[in-house]
């Protein structure tokens, strides 16, 4: 049956199921499930492409069409539910090279980024990576911020990045985002933010051993009692 065809229909057991196809094959599965549930229903065991299953840590990155559409889709497979005709293919990593460089040895300021990241410069402002985005972050924003030279607008704008690479699969500029961004949040850390003087305060005692004692009481608790006593912690109010 063609997608264009297919419709919800009635599963072996009474419920309702929509037509997939992953990897060129058709499968039947049951409607509302995610996709990531769907593959897993019909068989297909996660070696990768998979990590917390809410929607934090951007393993699952998938692309997929759907019936009618010439627009290639991108989403996580923890977060986004089968529809009938749905053409699928994971995208358990997005290749792009890793850049090395010391921090030390910079300031926060957009020289030093376009000199590991030329390709910044050749940003059209087309939009695709921030509709590519399934945190709906404004990244072509936070690009483009970095090019004024406003380092620390650009990190507020990508704060909850989990780098799961979708937006430079889809920029024409090749720009690799994800480690774009991990450069402006360390340099945001390191040169723009006050210092937190609690914590280098709590460093201290660590390194003190003030705390030594009571973490091997915890090294030596099952996973059942520290389930417990971390479900049982107090929170500190904001």
């Amino acid at each position: 049956m063609s997608p264009q065809l297919a419709g919800t229909r009635t599963g072996p057991k009474g419920g309702r199921t929509v037509r997939i196809y992953f990897m060129g094959k058709a499968y039947d599965v049951p409607k509302g499930l995610t996709i990531m549930k769907a593959l897993e229903y019909i068989g297909y065991r996660f070696i990768r492409g998979v990590g917390c299953r809410g929607g934090f840590c951007g393993a699952c990155a998938v692309a997929y069409r759907l019936p009618g559409e010439y627009r290639l889709r991108t989403a996580l497979a923890c977060q986004t539910t089968v529809e009938d005709g749905m053409y699928i293919a994971l995208l358990p990593y997005s290749p792009m090279e890793k850049p090395k460089y010391n921090i030390e040895e910079m300031r926060a300021e957009a020289g030093y980024i376009l000199k590991i990241f030329p390709e910044i410069s050749r940003c059209v402002s087309c939009n695709s990576c921030t509709k590519a985005c399934p945190q709906e972050l404004e990244v072509m924003d936070a690009i483009q911020s970095i090019l004024r030279g406003d380092i620390r607008k650009a990190a507020e704008l990508i704060f909850d990045c989990i780098s799961c690479g979708l937006c430079s699969i889809r920029c024409p500029a090749e720009i690799r985002h994800m480690y774009v961004f991990q450069l402006v949040r360390r340099m945001t850390g390191k040169y723009i933010l006050p210092r937190a003087k609690h914590l280098e305060k709590r460093i201290e005692e660590i390194k003190e051993g003030k705390f030594d004692t009571e973490i091997e009481k915890l090294m030596k608790m099952s996973i059942e009692e520290l389930k417990r006593l971390y479900s049982e912690r107090d929170i500190e109010k904001a």
